[in-house]
This record gives structure tokens, C-alpha cells and sequence, in this order.
């Protein structure tokens, strides 16, 4: 059981940064693959990058990977999405998942999420 709630989404100019924080409550955080989603009305929740369970990393596409950095910090339950160079198509709203040791990139391999929050980038 974890409990998942995102944090620092807002409105920002594009090429502009933002730092989500997604704090997670429960036992056993270190053996979960942590990641950061996304989704726009009227479309599925995309994969952004996830952050495994022993500390690698993987993002959806190489601009993600380039402009987005995933991180965890064990101690203190908690993982984030640093956003950098935000281009108006990143708006959406931004989910935190969990799951379990192994990672995946689609929703249906969760097990846990956040309530989401908000990124708006405006041209």
C-alpha cells in the first residue's frame, strides 16, 4: 500500500522550468519503481520516464530525456520530475506512479497513483 501525492505543477512561459515532487507514504518505498506520467483532455496517460527500483532511469523519447531528469531520494520517500525548457505541448497534467521492483511504461503496469497536478505552458 503507498499513498502517492504530487506537488509543484503550475504556469509557466515556455522554456521555463519547474521542479514536481511526488511524496509517498507507505513501507518499502526503496523496492518500488517510481514514475511520472502525463495526460491532456481527450487523450490517453503517456509515459514520461520512470525511475527504477536499484536507481536507473528511463524517459519516453530522447527530447524528454534531454530537457526532463527523474530523480528519488530514498531518505525521504519522495521522487521528482525536474522540468527544464518547458514547450507549451508538456501542458497536462502530471501523475505519479508506483509499482512494485520491476518498471513498465504504460498505465496498466502501476499499481499506484497520485491525484495529479497541473503543468500549463504558455507560448
Amino acid at each position: 500500500q503507498v499513498q502517492l501525492i504530487e506537488s509543484g505543477g503550475g504556469l509557466v512561459q515556455a522554456g521555463g522550468s519547474l521542479r514536481l515532487s511526488c511524496a509517498a507514504s507507505g513501507r518499502s518505498f526503496s523496492s518500488y519503481s517510481m514514475a511520472w506520467f502525463r495526460q491532456v483532455p481527450g487523450k490517453e496517460r503517456d509515459f514520461v520516464a520512470v525511475i527504477t527500483w536499484s536507481g536507473g532511469s528511463a524517459y519516453s523519447d530522447n527530447s524528454m530525456k534531454g530537457r526532463f531528469t527523474i530523480s528519488r531520494d530514498n531518505a525521504k520517500n519522495t521522487v521528482s520530475l525536474q522540468m527544464n525548457n518547458l514547450k507549451p505541448e508538456d501542458t497536462a497534467v502530471y501523475y505519479c506512479a508506483a509499482k512494485l521492483r520491476t518498471w513498465g511504461t504504460v498505465v496498466g503496469d502501476y499499481d499506484y497513483w497520485g491525484q495529479g497536478t497541473q503543468v500549463t505552458v504558455s507560448s
